[in-house]
């Protein structure tokens, strides 16, 4: 990673991140643990649009999800029970939903940072669909 992106990524976790954790928290109904791995989110070249793709490609996609998750105080409670932290990461390995997956109470969401962004709705129904489906 190199400087413009060492630099956008800090500055997207202290002047945008804690707005999209609260929103985080605001859906699920509790303090959801979130784990980003930064240092793989950050892509070559693209460090003027880390601002519009990590919402595009997880932040939103995860809000939208957990709001229809916990929609009534079963859905907030069976989230609280059974996911112990979102991880929120790109190996390079997904450009679809195919990287979202719940083991061990950890819902971890792969995905390439720079690829599919404006698919946010199959993301979002991937990870409803996945919750819904390991809780």
């Amino acid at each position: 990673m190199g400087l413009a992106e060492r630099r956008s990524v800090e500055r997207f976790k202290s002047e945008d991140y804690p707005a999209w954790k609260s929103r985080i928290d605001e859906a699920a109904g509790f303090e959801m643990p979130i784990e980003v791995a930064w240092e793989e989110l950050a892509v070559a070249d693209y460090a003027d649009r880390y601002a519009d793709y990590f919402p595009q490609v997880f932040f939103q996609p995860l809000v939208d999800a957990l709001s229809a998750v916990a929609v009534d105080d079963m859905g907030k409670e069976a989230l609280r029970e059974g996911i112990s932290k979102v991880l929120i990461r790109n190996t390079g390995k997904f450009i679809s939903p195919a990287g979202i997956s719940v083991i061990d109470g950890v819902l971890t969401f792969d995905h390439m940072s720079d690829t599919n962004t404006h698919h946010g709705e199959e993301r979002t129904k991937k990870l409803q669909d996945v919750l819904e489906s390991s809780l």
